[in-house]
């Protein structure tokens, strides 16, 4: 594998695991203002997010690469209002979504066409979670000025369950 593919996956898992770390805090944010549906979407999220870095830990391991892991930076957003974790989580979305383009394009830049088609599964993923953060929103502008139609979106948060995803190595 070449080695920049390599330190970009490396550095992707660091990135993924980050990621969870936000929507824990996220979920945390929203437990505190009692919204335990909103906490109960982003602690899937962040299960998402785990499971995506260890996707890429076994791909890395699956072709004889080295795991180097690192510290995990403590989250650096503040939230003040219930649309701030939701326009925060669309944006983070967004830029992992221009971090995988960017391990894709290294990897097709040295024709390492097994991990361009491991990464295609990780593309999809990223137009899901930017299409649902952005519904989130919509739904959020739309309703949540309203406390019946919050509850009503809290409920519907809440029922949220968590699938593992099925990638093949």
């Amino acid at each position: 594998m070449d080695r920049q593919v390599s330190a970009l996956l490396n550095d992707q898992i660091n990135k993924e695991f980050y990621s969870a770390y936000l929507y824990l805090d996220m979920a945390n944010f929203y437990s505190q203002k009692g919204l335990d549906g909103f906490a109960n979407w982003y602690e899937i999220q962040a299960k998402e997010e785990q499971d995506h870095a260890m996707l890429m830990y076994q791909y890395l391991h699956n072709n004889g690469e080295k795991v180097t892991l690192e510290a995990i930076a403590k989250p650096d957003k503040t939230f003040e209002t219930l649309m701030d974790p939701l326009r925060a989580g669309l944006e983070h979305e967004q830029y992992v979504t221009s971090l995988i383009n960017a391990i894709y394009a290294q990897a097709q830049k040295v024709n390492d066409y097994r991990t361009t088609q491991f990464l295609d599964w990780f593309i999809k993923e990223q137009g899901e979670e930017e299409k649902n953060s952005g519904d989130l929103i919509t739904k959020m502008e739309l309703f949540g000025n309203d406390a019946r139609s919050l509850y009503m979106l809290n409920s519907e948060l809440a029922a949220r369950v968590y699938s593992a995803p099925s990638l093949v190595l």
